[in-house]
């Protein structure tokens, strides 16, 4: 990642700062652009008359704000840099701040992976199945996650990471040059912009999407888009300008972990139910739902609330396993960090059988 090219957009806070004579901000930045906190740092105690406070715990997204945390230290401003505002309130002035990658990879490197996936849509098109547990149709409509859910066209969705959503009226006009039929999907109130995805939530999806082209860097959010839409994806990436896709294999093999998790959880008696503390991950009546679910299957749940999640913190515990209600993505990529079967609400659900593994894999999704 080179970071001279991202350009951090700090003129609006700088005078934000001056028109208010704000005298204490705290400065939040995800935890890839913690190289550059220092330099921000230095850049708006220049050109403003206030001190700067770095958070410095990790910062993960627009759901892991501090707020009561600076309020009691005095600070008057929080600067949350490289996200977007999400439908949360955290208690206190709050500034999001973009940052821009001015990449501008070559489309031709994407082109062979959207064709294969654009015929995979329009053969789920011309060959619709009725019900999900046909194998055959599953093969056939090449569905990632085990669903066949209807397909009304076979678009191209255009999606990307924030700071590359800048590229998406440009390569929307190549990609309609190329022959392709292309949608930038609009989601839910949790997402701010035009064909942003974020790691709980993908809600622009829709019948019309037949696969998908994300332009970003990484695993993180296409792993998350395929398991909540099973479609074909393909990815582009602007760092470094190559493309791959998001492929069945992997897939799978994620499905298989999660298929034993829940096969390990069926005889189990004593579940940690985690709730996250964070504003915008605190899902405290999904949680007591889950308590009340064990209960009625004659289980025990015992709610835990925490701040930060990870092993060291709850592995002592003499639970058999841990149900997360926090940030979607903890189960689903640290759960080999954890001693005990550690899954989603879905997978619960599934685990008593209340819900079928059969009907295929449902994403955790923060709306």
């Amino acid at each position: 990642m080179d970071l001279e090219r991202h350009d951090f957009e700090l003129a609006e806070l700088v005078d934000r700062i001056k028109e208010n004579d704000t005298r204490l901000i705290a400065l939040q930045v995800p935890e890839g652009l913690k190289m550059q906190a220092l330099e921000m740092m230095d850049s708006i105690e220049t050109e403003t008359s206030a001190k700067v406070v770095l958070a410095a715990d990790p910062c993960y997204g627009a759901c892991d704000l501090v707020h009561d945390k600076m309020q009691r230290m005095g600070v008057e401003l929080v600067a949350h840099m490289g996200h977007s505002q999400m439908n949360i309130d955290s208690g206190m002035p709050t500034q999001f701040i973009p940052v821009i990658y001015d990449g501008d990879p070559e489309l031709k490197a994407v082109i062979p992976f959207l064709e294969a996936h654009r015929t995979i849509a329009r053969n789920r098109l011309e060959n619709p199945v009725e019900t999900s547990t046909d194998q055959d149709g599953r093969e056939k409509f090449e569905d990632m996650v085990g669903r066949v859910a209807p397909l009304t066209d076979s678009k191209l969705g255009l999606v990307g990471s924030i700071q590359h959503l800048h590229l998406l009226p440009n390569f929307k006009k190549r990609l309609e040059d190329a022959g392709y039929d292309v949608t930038i999907p609009v989601g839910g109130a949790r997402l701010t912009f035009p064909g942003q995805v974020l790691g709980c939530n993908y809600s622009g999806d829709d019948p019309t999407v037949g696969h998908y082209l994300f332009l970003g860097s990484g695993d993180f959010h296409p792993i998350g888009l395929v398991l909540h839409t099973g479609k074909p994806l393909a990815m582009l990436d602007p760092y470094s300008g190559e493309a791959t896709e998001m492929g069945r294999e992997r897939i799978e093999r994620i499905l298989r972990q999660r298929s034993g998790l829940i096969m390990s959880c069926m005889d189990k008696q004593r579940f940690a139910i985690l709730i996250g503390e964070k504003p915008g991950q605190m899902r405290r009546t999904l949680a007591l739902r889950m308590k009340r679910l064990l209960e009625k299957h004659g289980k025990k749940g015992y709610l835990l609330a925490l701040e930060h999640i990870g092993p060291d913190l709850i592995d002592f515990y003499p639970v058999d396993a841990y149900v997360n209600t926090a940030c979607p993505r903890i189960a689903i990529d640290d759960a080999v960090r954890y001693g005990k079967p550690l899954i989603t609400p879905y997978e619960l659900e599934v685990a008593l059988g209340e819900k079928k593994w059969e009907h295929g894999y449902q994403f955790d999704e923060i709306p």
